[in-house]
């Protein structure tokens, strides 16, 4: 896949499932081509890429896992190569394992952070050598951010998506002159999370009384896009969750 002059490049990492798969078809409707990046579900990936031709858009699978630097740097050299650009980075991997901290094994740690907060850098720096003045970068990040808290079950995961949000904002005011703008989305309790309450519970958590859905977080991604004076932002969109 070769981008033409006039087409967008948008990159979804974590792209094959769920969320990633979402976005990647929601962008490829809006007419960027879709660089998928994945670390090991080959056959949604290319079932996904298949989806995509048959609507008569245009997306490449890439194998990477983005907590290696070096892989990171290869991708996006292949990039590059193939498509000369990229227009839209979206962030969206998010290993999640909710442990206890009591219970954290460092091992799980080091990987929870260099996936989510470290594979973001990475993926954040190639890119941002392709990509023209007026791009963007979304970050996916979690609900809750803006008030720091107690959270002692997944908190490697709240640690790297703080720790996110910073990258977001100094990323925003770096790149600010080049009309580059870097925002975070932040979902709260979506229909597929893996700790989702059971439906007649979910109004003690959830205000607005229903989980999130894939469309909810597609929503805000296409509000930013179409946003071009906001940058540095994180927004969250989960019901009221975690107010």
């Amino acid at each position: 896949m070769s981008a033409a002059p006039d087409r967008r490049v948008a990159v979804v990492t974590g792209g094959a499932r769920r969320l990633g798969r979402h976005l990647c078809l929601s962008l490829a409707t809006r007419g960027y081509d879709v660089v998928i990046f994945y670390r090991s579900s080959d056959d949604d990936a290319r079932t996904l890429e298949e989806e995509i031709a048959a609507a008569g858009h245009r997306a490449r699978a890439v194998k990477v896992d983005v907590a290696d630097k070096h892989a990171v740097a290869a991708a996006f050299a292949g990039i590059g190569a193939a498509e000369g650009r990229v227009d839209l980075l979206v962030n969206n991997v998010g290993n999640y394992n909710p442990q206890d901290v009591t219970a954290l094994d460092p091992d799980v740690w080091d990987e929870t952070i260099a996936a989510n907060l470290s594979g973001a850098y990475y993926c954040c720096h190639g890119a941002l050598t392709l990509m023209p003045d007026g791009g963007n970068i979304i970050n996916i990040g979690m609900a809750g951010l803006e008030g720091i808290r107690a959270n002692t079950r997944g908190a490697d995961y709240y640690v790297s998506k703080t720790g996110l949000l910073v990258l977001t904002r100094a990323l925003a005011a770096a790149y600010a002159p080049r009309q580059i703008r870097v925002n975070m989305v932040s979902p709260g309790q979506l229909e597929n999370s893996v700790d989702l309450p059971p439906a007649d519970e979910i109004s003690r958590w959830v205000p607005m009384g229903r989980s999130g859905t894939l469309d909810d977080i597609a929503q805000a991604v296409h509000y930013l896009l179409d946003a071009t004076y906001v940058t540095g932002q994180n927004i969250d969109v989960a019901g009221g969750y975690r107010l």
